[in-house]
């Protein structure tokens, strides 16, 4: 049996303190929380690896030196802060908190990797390309452009319903703070 309300009317007519938050969720709804999940904890993961060693990666002192291998100066610097945008980018994206910004860390990470290490090895993944690199940028700047979704703590922000503002943001953002990074 299935528990009755004592609210006869459909959920979207209750007053909104007698509603609960998963009542009218669509299968979207739950669509979008299982892609940022997904995608934002694995991202928050990578940059774990870089940052902390964790999960079996390499950790700071070795990601600094490859930074500074890539041309970056200080190297290790520049992989706080390609680490941090990573893990910061990607629990963002995967609580839905502050969409925009953590959709430009992960644009703006994306962009950097392809100048600096894909790029020139074409497309594909399987010959070091920028495969991989571009389906995070385009999932990151997609969840910023839809929103978030009703499952996400930017539920209550203005921004949180997505649009052409927040994929403007994201992606400007990200663009510029490569553009800064890759000129310096």
């Amino acid at each position: 049996m299935t528990k009755r309300t004592t609210d006869p009317r459909p959920p979207a007519a209750r007053p909104a303190a007698r509603r609960g938050l998963t009542d009218g969720l669509t299968a979207g709804d739950w669509g979008l929380l299982l892609l940022r999940l997904t995608f934002g904890l694995l991202m928050a993961g990578h940059g774990a690896q870089k940052l902390f060693g964790l999960f079996g990666g390499p950790g700071l002192t070795a990601t600094g030196k490859g930074f500074a291998a890539l041309g970056y100066h200080p190297g290790k610097l520049f992989a706080v802060i390609g680490c941090l945008s990573e893990l910061l980018g990607g629990l963002g994206l995967a609580v839905g908190l502050l969409t925009p910004l953590a959709a430009a860390a992960l644009i703006g990470v994306m962009i950097n990797a392809m100048v600096t290490v894909t790029g020139a090895h074409g497309l594909w993944e399987t010959k070091g390309g920028v495969e991989y690199n571009v389906s995070i940028a385009v999932v990151a700047l997609a969840v910023a452009a839809l929103g978030p979704g009703r499952l996400a703590l930017d539920r209550f922000f203005p921004w949180g319903a997505g649009g052409w503002p927040e994929a403007a943001v994201a992606l400007g953002l990200g663009g510029v703070a490569a553009a800064i990074t890759l000129s310096l």
